[in-house]
């Protein structure tokens, strides 16, 4: 197992409380949303899947398959074990997503109509003041839940390729846009209150360095080949839920099906370009 520098281990935090904090910058554009906004983050969504779709299987599944391939005596065991903790990786996600009630999961994105719900002269909206209230809670909390294994996905890969980190936070940091959007767009309309949505939304992404945290000190004391290539698979079967089952949805449901493509591609092609050059 390689050994990190405490410089090492402070560029990985800092790079998972910047994927953490965009929660705010969603929170933000919640205030402000307008078409042109829209279209923007759903090209940004489409970019963070390209991202993680790419670095996932071409570069995170490898370096799974490389600690596995330490521990035991064929290549195709190596791959089978890799597999096996990468579809774990998806199942854990899908099986987070179960867990939460439909109408605060973080996954489902607001469309434009949901987002005028914001607007303060908009005085149309039938649900009560305590249960928008309550969505915003319990969706933040859900939000909590969801960024605890992203973070320590943002904190491992940035302690073992630097430019690696740096891509796989700014795609998180990209997703985590519309995750402050579904916080801070019911506790504004049910308190009147923007700064109170803020944190709320602010508070919500700090699940993510504390994600890292928590990981670091649970596992990180059982650090070696076969914890690496586990883990590394489950980030890569946790990325991969999580673009499919809500970034190219919300980049479609803010755009349109070729926004979103675009996006996706340009995302595979800036990162792979990166990591060749970088």
């Amino acid at each position: 197992m390689e050994s990190y520098t405490f410089d090492t281990y402070l560029y990985a935090f800092l790079l998972t409380l910047f994927a953490g904090l965009s929660t705010s910058i969603g929170a933000i554009l919640a205030f402000f949303s307008t078409n042109k906004n829209e279209k923007i983050l759903s090209l940004g969504l489409g970019f963070s899947a390209g991202v993680m779709i790419y670095v996932s299987f071409m570069e995170i599944l490898v370096k799974s398959k490389e600690s596995f391939a330490t521990l035991v005596s064929s290549d195709s065991s190596a791959e089978l074990l890799t597999l096996l903790c990468f579809f774990l990786g998806i199942g854990l996600s899908a099986f987070i997503d179960r867990m939460i009630p439909e109408d605060v999961n973080p996954h489902e994105p607001k469309s434009n109509e949901e987002l005028q719900e914001l607007k303060p002269n908009n005085h149309n909206s039938v649900l009560k003041k305590s249960t928008l209230h309550r969505t915003g809670v319990f969706t933040a909390l859900a939000i909590g839940i969801h960024n605890f294994p992203e973070g320590f996905a943002t904190f491992v890969a940035s302690l073992d390729n630097l430019t690696l980190g740096v891509s796989i936070a700014l795609a998180i940091a990209i997703h985590n846009i519309p995750e402050g959007m579904a916080v801070s767009l019911p506790i504004y309309h049910a308190t009147g209150d923007k700064k109170k949505a803020f944190w709320y939304a602010t508070f919500s992404g700090l699940a993510e360095p504390l994600g890292a945290i928590l990981g670091f000190f649970i596992l990180f004391p059982l650090m070696g080949d076969a914890t690496l290539g586990i883990t590394f698979a489950l980030v890569a079967g946790i990325m991969i839920y999580i673009s499919f089952d809500e970034l190219l949805p919300a980049s479609r449901v803010y755009g349109n099906a070729h926004t979103a493509i675009l996006g996706l591609v340009l995302g595979m092609l800036i990162i792979s370009l990166s990591l060749v050059i970088i």
